[in-house]
């Protein structure tokens, strides 16, 4: 236990070195890996290759994870349901599972920033994945990970940021690519997890999974911090310090729409600013453009907020609104209520449309300052939930209190059960 303990805070220390820096590299030569092939093969969560990887917990490198690593290149779909192809990385501790089939979670990242050096399975076999000790954190319960690396990270084109179908089909498409590796079950038990752009990606893979994945065994899926209200982020993040992701969005939107011609919206400053961040990795844009106002972005000093909620944009952005389908797995949602960069209140709302919709859900407030410590505070509580979903025990419920006017608030995420 104290070995276990030295471990995790050496992790942890890590972790804090890792937001010291600017840009992942993408560790050894990955030659042409992430270049797709002209014609993309097969179906849906078909792999297209793989080879074996890495996943150290610490930039240099004296942590190796207790898992078997391959990088895997599979088949899925973007917005406009054409085929792509998707990069990703599995995981499969070297421990046995000895309890029926090993389950496998597919773990939906955060923002890494839209440059190609940003994607999650090149961080990860760095050493430099800011969310390594949480994946740790689930091999070391035995269950097998597959993190996607998302449409346009490594591989050709923009990185689709928060755009829901996108994510959602990348992330299911993830799980069918790890069954498919040899040793892991076809057919066994899955679960999705993530926290802010993972939280929004999981939530729309839940909702997703009925039409899109029927077949696979999804016991549920923990969401933190959801994205689920675009316009009321976007009014959040702006002039913040972390206005750099509304920039992620807008190259988003101007790649996958654009006929939308976005960009026209920008002064000579905005469309450098747009063109920049999509080479940047998130603590370089947070560094870079910390509290820019929008409003000196654009060719009529108005905020890009104001433009997205017009057309043509906001049929764009009502879009991405997660909330609207009905998972039909239990989820857990957690948020805080001083969460800095997501607004708590959409998230709830979120929460609040799928128990209206007759969903089974848990959604925590949590009291904990920032939209990082809500993130910290609130794994404790995802591990037992998701343990709780693998034992096949009864999922919790607490729908009625978060109907009224103010929920309860626990300080730190309990144990996922009650």
């Amino acid at each position: 236990m104290r070995l276990l303990h030295r471990r995790l805070a050496a992790t942890v220390t890590a972790a804090v070195a890792v937001l010291s820096m600017t840009t992942v590299p993408a560790g050894a030569s990955t030659g042409d890996f992430y270049a797709p092939p002209a014609t993309l093969p097969g179906d849906n969560g078909d792999i297209i290759r793989h080879e074996p990887s890495q996943f150290f917990l610490d930039p240099v490198k004296l942590l190796p994870a207790a898992a078997q690593v391959q990088r895997i290149m599979y088949r899925s779909t973007n917005t406009h349901g054409d085929p792509i192809a998707v990069t990703g990385t599995v995981l499969t501790p070297k421990t046995p599972w000895r309890d029926g089939e090993r389950p496998i979670i597919a773990y939906a990242p955060g923002t890494q920033g839209l440059g190609d050096q940003c994607a999650p399975s090149k961080a990860l076999a760095a050493g430099q994945e800011y969310e390594g000790p949480f994946i740790a954190g689930l091999l070391a319960r035995g269950w097998a990970v597959v993190v996607t690396d998302y449409e346009g990270l490594g591989t050709p084109g923009v990185h689709t940021y928060v755009n829901r179908k996108a994510e959602g089909y990348a992330v299911l498409d993830s799980i069918r690519a790890a069954q498919r590796l040899p040793g892991l079950p076809d057919d066994g038990p899955v679960a999705i997890a993530g926290y802010s752009q993972g939280g929004g990606a999981s939530a729309a893979a839940a909702e997703m999974q009925p039409s899109y994945a029927p077949e696979l065994d999804l016991q549920g899926a923990y969401a933190g911090a959801v994205p689920a209200d675009l316009a009321a982020v976007g009014r959040s993040l702006d002039g913040a310090y972390a206005v750099g992701f509304l920039m992620f969005a807008v190259a988003s939107v101007n790649y996958a729409y654009p006929e939308l011609h976005i960009t026209d919206v920008l002064n000579d400053r905005g469309k450098a600013l747009e063109a920049q961040v999509e080479t940047e990795c998130t603590v370089e844009s947070v560094v870079k453009h910390a509290f820019t106002r929008t409003a000196d972005l654009t060719v009529d000093g108005r905020p890009i907020s104001e433009y997205l909620a017009e057309e043509p944009y906001a049929s764009v952005v009502a879009e991405q609104r997660i909330g609207l389908g009905k998972p039909t797995v239990p989820m857990y949602v957690v948020h805080s209520a001083l969460d800095d960069i997501v607004p708590y209140e959409q998230g709830r709302t979120m929460a609040r449309s799928w128990c209206d919709e007759g969903a089974t859900v848990r959604f925590d407030t949590l009291a904990v300052p920032t939209h990082v410590g809500g993130a910290v505070a609130g794994y404790p509580a995802a591990f037992a939930w998701l343990e709780g979903r693998f034992a096949g025990r009864t999922a919790p419920s607490n729908c009625g209190s978060i109907s009224g006017a103010q929920p309860p608030v626990t300080v730190a995420a309990g144990d996922g059960r009650a």
